[in-house]
């Protein structure tokens, strides 16, 4: 069997001014995708693996058209080169954004779709935030989506949608996929399957997946940060028979639609004043505070610095603040030099609706990889550490702090852009707050500008009624 591997993954915030480029992908391209880490589970046998294009990058906002069509243009290119193929698998995100473009994932599967023809089945697994719509429904025979917020088991959902693809190769049974939109469009922060409903609400999807001719059963939160048509929650089903196909997805949607009031913050949440005043007063440590709405891995720019500004003004020490994106704060420390004293204006580097931090600082830490984007510098100043980086990233990994010589652990504080916390963090937090700050992921949903959005939808609006109705792929009608 021959079976193509490739695929884009992102996430966007249509609200973010900072477009992402083709420097911001990380792009693995044919043998050293089958060589990497993130697809070491391609080794099924009997299967000829034919490595694609692979391009992935931190959330942010909307992707360059050209540098989308660029990466398009030679995924196509290089799946040409490899035809005929009995399969393709397509590790997604589902929440990119491309300026002009209202639907990019939709985009990539059909381009795809023209050229390997009907007869090959396309799998595809998907981020749990991603947007579906019915153009991409109807190009895929086989999907799978994450069921844990924090992500841990990314690796576990692209084994069951590769493994779907080769058991369908291999038994000669094509599968199909039935979907239902549900008018329900929460962020992630308030549908961790780590908290209630969504912990039962996924743990459900396992019952449904043994269910007869039902291979794989999702329930997508979808992505509100996009204001466009296709953002909302949706169920979908992958199965060998379409009424249960059509059944469990209506009976998934109307779990979710059954508990759109419920779901609530799953950490002591509240406005940047009342978390440090919590914070000021805290016996234990590491408390670990979350600056949610300039989280980079939910799309935010990571370059704001309100949270320092009001750590400054109320005199805290003893606090480590990770991270703040800067490149020409990171270029000054690195022309300062370890150890040397100067005047840095902080924050506001990339996204100039907020305003920047001045202050005066110590270089304590240079870290230089190599390449000037992927530099790092840490400073002290008035009691805190800062740490600043060239590239927009998230320090959400213990091993992130380590390569600084920082312990997160021994701090009072911990300032993370973040949203819950990371598999990581979570363990060390005590306690754990949540800012709800400025920025292009503000979790104030409802006051979010909402031109393109399909109305009605929950929480925007909320006097409506909704019943599900299922859909099948028009692969499937045939």
């Amino acid at each position: 069997m021959r079976i193509a591997v490739g695929g884009i993954h992102t996430e966007c915030s249509t609200y973010s001014p900072v477009l992402m480029t083709v420097d911001d992908f990380r792009v693995l391209r044919g043998q050293e995708l089958l060589a990497s880490d993130y697809f070491g589970f391609l080794k099924a046998d009997g299967v000829e693996h034919l490595p694609l294009l692979h391009a992935r990058a931190v959330p942010g906002g909307p992707v360059f058209r050209v540098a989308y069509e660029a990466f398009k243009t030679e995924f196509l290119d290089r799946l040409k080169a490899v035809l005929p193929v009995e399969g393709l698998y397509l590790a997604m995100h589902g929440a990119m954004n491309v300026e002009g473009m209202d639907d990019a994932e939709g985009d990539w599967i059909a381009a795809a779709r023209s050229v390997v023809g009907p007869d090959c089945v396309i799998a595809a697994s998907y981020d749990l935030h991603g947007n579906v719509s019915q153009r991409i429904v109807d190009q895929l025979d086989i999907f799978a989506a994450y069921r844990t917020a924090p992500h841990i088991d990314v690796r576990e959902t692209m084994v069951r949608a590769w493994s779907l693809l080769v058991d369908a190769l291999t038994s000669g049974i094509r599968p199909g996929i039935a979907w239902a939109p549900v008018p329900v469009l929460w962020p992630g922060e308030r549908t961790s399957t780590e908290d209630e409903p969504a912990k039962s609400l996924y743990g459900a999807l396992l019952a449904i997946g043994r269910r007869e001719a039902i291979l794989d059963a999702n329930l997508m939160i979808g992505y509100v940060w996009a204001d466009e048509p296709r953002a909302t929650a949706c169920a979908v089903v992958t199965a060998t028979d379409k009424r249960a196909a059509l059944t469990a997805a209506e009976e998934i949607a109307l779990s979710y639609w059954n508990a759109r009031d419920d779901f609530v913050f799953g950490t002591v949440t509240g406005p940047l004043d009342a978390m440090l005043d919590i914070a000021a007063t805290a016996s234990t440590a590491p408390l670990v505070l979350a600056d949610s709405a300039d989280n980079p891995t939910g799309g935010g720019v990571g370059d704001r610095a309100d949270v320092l500004k009001a750590l400054m003004a109320r005199g805290f020490e003893g606090v480590l603040v990770a991270g703040i994106t800067d490149p020409p704060a990171v270029a000054a420390c690195f022309a300062a030099g370890k150890g040397a004293t100067i005047a840095l204006d902080v924050g506001a580097a990339l996204d100039q609706s907020s305003s920047a931090v001045c202050i005066e600082a110590e270089v304590i830490l240079l870290d230089d990889p190599g390449p000037e984007a992927e530099r790092q510098a840490v400073i002290s100043t008035a009691g805190l550490v800062v740490v600043l980086a060239a590239r927009r990233r998230p320090y959400h990994a213990i091993a992130d702090f380590t390569r600084l010589g920082l312990d997160p652990k021994s701090v009072r504080m911990l300032v993370v852009k973040s949203g819950y916390l990371s598999p990581e963090l979570a363990p060390i937090a005590n306690p754990n707050l949540m800012a709800l700050t400025d920025g292009v992921v503000n979790q104030d949903i409802e006051s979010l500008v909402s031109n393109r959005r399909a109305r009605p939808t929950f929480p925007f609006d909320r006097n409506f009624d909704y019943a599900p109705r299922a859909r099948l792929s028009t692969r499937w009608q045939d």
